[in-house]
């Protein structure tokens, strides 16, 4: 049982009826019940004698942190508690924005509330709303603060009116907890850069190369072409300083418990502010060490882990999402294991499952993405995945080089072809993208552009080809009604509902102009928005088909994430076809065709999984039966079929 199981049963007769619960009774009996893990976790990571003291400081300061929350935030912690683990709901459906993109500030995302329950969405993740550099600034992962938003967001005045007006619409509210780094106008680095050797030890600062150089053995780039190295010289301080991301983001360093006690702070006070969900940013990277890739380390898996209890203990309504863009075997260890199976994020992203769609999209073939998932772990019971088509970031290519050779292919050859059909390296390729982060020597890279751009759309559109745009247009519904079928909180990038094309205005600005992942950061176009009755627009059309699935995902129970997916063998390349089964046999079948010609399987198939009755297949996005005049079923290009059980 993990901790918030654990939680739950010891207030089952408190929460039986709110209004007679003390929530400082309840405080208490969380403290007692994560203190031992809390200790046991915080020992490990700072055994040495000389850090007693900071443990009866955390001791001191969870029941302090724990007043600063207001009354109405426990009470909806206990209603949260109530609900079980609400975040593995068919009825969750999410979507990322920016929001100056979206509608210019927080007083617009509230004016677009009913945009939001239109299309179906009741859990919204608001890209960095905190003040961060006025030049570059990773579109806000530099922060200069963690709880100040930004004036042209508005005011903590207005994020509170958000968050209120978010619970009283049954929104849930996910934001970012830039756990890495500050950027170097934080207050701790400019203290470190006056001088002050207490927040100089903050971070990873050495006066010489000595020690960078070590660790730089081992350190991969992260962005290779815009910020080689791992380490920045300082010369206001002689110092230098480890910026793994970006010369002007200083990584923490959590081997420092005082960091670790000021970030808790740091992170209650966000979380005040009304949020449910903390999207634990490039939490992989939380715990350096000479001699490793400082990536995915145990000790950063404990850290996690204690900020969570730590948590828990405060707010026990909110959740961790894990952003680790990881290989299956490593992001399913966000999850915690061992004593800590279950006690560390809630919710990970499936970065595996969107890489392995793009794949699947430009072979034509499912053949890899079936592999992967058939040998990729099963996470603990009480977590679940954020499944995505696109986002605000780049594609990355981590697929396992083992099952691609096992396939009969060449790993770097493979991702070279990738690169190339959804990069303008192909003439024949649909897709409209641009490389990112490219090492000729190497050959690594990733991809940028829109989902519409990559799926054809645009080219499609520029060249007036019909056809070719009602493919792109049944590409792009077939990948989001399976990230809304598969097991997980779907997530809808901003300007996907419209599909949104690419967006080259970055250009014109010297601050993003270098950064080609603003080619899929557009804003907003809520003029298309405007002409959604005209319904022959390809904005229409996949509007109304979102919404459509949408609606009809959250009438499905079995689509409630209690790990009951089951693939099926289709016996054809171009297939995916899978299973939502519940505990009395019934169950929901989804078919796709990646294939861009018509593709069979043999109704015995669909016989023996029980979906064939008097000849005829029900599907449910379509709401009709489907009667078979032969052994064989004929899926059409880019078809999706939700296949219900008579």
């Amino acid at each position: 049982m993990n901790q918030t199981a654990l939680h739950r049963k010891l207030a089952l007769k408190d929460l039986k009826d709110l209004k007679k619960v003390s929530s400082k009774k309840l405080f208490d009996l969380r403290v007692a019940a994560n203190l031992p893990l809390i200790k046991e976790l915080f020992y490990t990571l700072y055994s040495d004698p000389k850090y007693n003291r900071y443990f009866n400081e955390l001791q001191e300061l969870l029941p302090s942190l724990f007043q600063t929350r207001s009354d109405e935030l426990k009470m909806h912690d206990l209603q949260l508690l109530k609900k079980g683990n609400w975040y593995q709901s068919e009825k969750m459906v999410g979507m990322q924005l920016y929001v100056d993109l979206f509608n210019k500030n927080l007083k617009g995302i509230e004016e677009k509330i009913p945009y939001f329950k239109e299309l179906g969405i009741n859990f919204l993740h608001l890209m960095p709303i905190t003040t961060r550099p006025k030049g570059e600034n990773d579109g806000g992962y530099a922060v200069n603060s963690y709880t100040a938003v930004d004036r042209k967001f508005g005011s903590k005045k207005d994020l509170l009116a958000l968050t209120s007006k978010l619970r009283k619409n049954d929104i849930y509210l996910m934001l970012d907890f830039v756990v890495n780094h500050t950027s170097d106008e934080y207050p701790w680095a400019k203290k470190a850069l006056k001088g002050s050797e207490k927040y100089q030890g903050y971070y990873y600062m050495f006066p010489d190369r000595t020690i960078p150089d070590a660790f730089e053995a081992s350190l991969p780039e992260v962005f290779p072409a815009t910020s080689p190295g791992n380490f920045t010289y300082r010369k206001e301080i002689d110092r230098w300083v480890m910026t793994v991301f970006n010369t002007y983001q200083w990584d923490l360093n959590y081997a420092n418990p005082k960091v670790f006690l000021e970030m808790l702070s740091n992170l209650v006070a966000m979380v005040n502010s009304g949020v449910d969900v903390v999207r634990f940013d490039a939490l992989a990277f939380l715990w350096k060490k000479i001699g490793t890739n400082s990536q995915n380390l145990p000790e950063a898996h404990m850290l996690i882990t204690l900020f969570r209890m730590c948590l828990q203990t405060i707010a026990p309504g909110v959740i961790f999402l894990a952003e680790a863009i990881v290989a299956p075997k490593e992001i399913i260890k966000y999850f915690g294991e061992g004593n800590r199976k279950g006690n560390e994020c809630e919710v990970a992203y499936n970065a595996s499952l969107m890489a392995l769609l793009w794949n699947s999209i430009a072979t034509k073939k499912t053949l890899l993405l079936n592999k992967t998932l058939r040998n990729s772990p099963e996470k603990p019971e009480e977590t679940t995945w954020i499944n995505y088509v696109r986002c605000h970031d780049d594609i990355g290519l981590g697929l396992e080089d083992q099952y691609i050779s096992e396939l009969g292919w060449n790993p770097w050859l493979h991702r070279m072809f990738l690169l190339d059909y959804y990069c303008q390296g192909l003439d024949w390729s649909p897709a409209k993208g641009f490389k990112f982060m490219h090492n000729p020597s190497t050959g690594d890279g990733r991809i940028t552009g829109s989902c519409a751009s990559l799926l054809g759309l645009e080219k499609a559109m520029q060249n007036q080809q019909k056809e070719a745009v009602d493919k792109a247009i049944k590409k792009i519904l077939m990948l989001h009604g399976i990230i809304l079928s598969f097991g997980g909180i779907p997530l809808i990038y901003a300007g996907d509902e419209l599909a949104t094309l690419n967006d080259y205005s970055y250009l014109n600005d010297d601050h993003k102009k270098n950064d080609n992942r603003w080619v899929n950061r557009p804003s907003h176009q809520w003029e298309t928005v405007a002409q959604l009755k005209d319904g022959d627009r390809p904005a229409s059309i996949i509007f109304n088909g979102l919404k459509h699935m949408i609606s009809l995902r959250k009438k499905i129970k079995l689509f409630s994430d209690t790990n009951n997916v089951v693939l099926h063998d289709a016996h054809n390349p171009h297939l995916f076809l899978y299973e939502r089964i519940g505990k009395k046999k019934d169950g929901v079948l989804i078919l796709a065709n990646f294939d861009e010609h018509p593709q069979i399987i043999d109704s015995s198939v669909l016989v023996s999984l029980g979906y064939i009755k008097e000849g005829a297949l029900h599907d449910i996005l379509t709401n009709k039966k489907w009667p078979l005049s032969s052994g064989l079923v004929e899926v059409q290009p880019f078809q999706l079929l939700w296949l219900a059980k008579p």
